[in-house]
């Protein structure tokens, strides 16, 4: 379902990044897939894939020349998320600023989620 309020958005720097890792990707991809699942230290983590096409239930995000698959499951924990591209002297990564986020474990790569009530879901989704 494509909707007109943005599940995620993209920065320019993690739109180029994306751009960059589907270029060299070794089949077509249509996108990319982005959702959330259960472990680590603090609950939850995220997790991205190539797209080979759309499944069943996704939204699809189009942003800044990027099309985003979001998982089902993952639409109330992503709701108003914004993922950069960071790239510092010890390490390059994608990051989620997202608000629903509680906390994080001290390694990075483990969250704390708290799914968005249904009552604040914007109406357009």
């Amino acid at each position: 379902m494509m909707s007109s309020f943005k599940v995620i958005s993209l920065t320019e720097r993690a739109a180029d990044r994306i751009k960059a890792i589907m270029a060299q990707a070794d089949t077509p991809v249509a996108g990319l897939r982005v959702g959330v699942k259960n472990g680590g230290c603090a609950g939850m983590s995220y997790t991205m894939e190539y797209a080979d096409e759309r499944k069943p239930g996704e939204d699809v995000v189009e942003d800044r020349g990027v099309r985003v698959f979001v998982d089902p499951k993952a639409v109330l924990f992503l709701l108003g998320t914004e993922m950069d591209f960071t790239t510092n002297k010890l390490a390059s990564q994608f990051v989620f600023n997202n608000p629903n986020q509680t906390s994080a474990c001290g390694c990075g790569e483990s969250v704390a989620i708290t799914p968005v009530s249904p009552e604040r879901v914007p109406a357009t989704v």
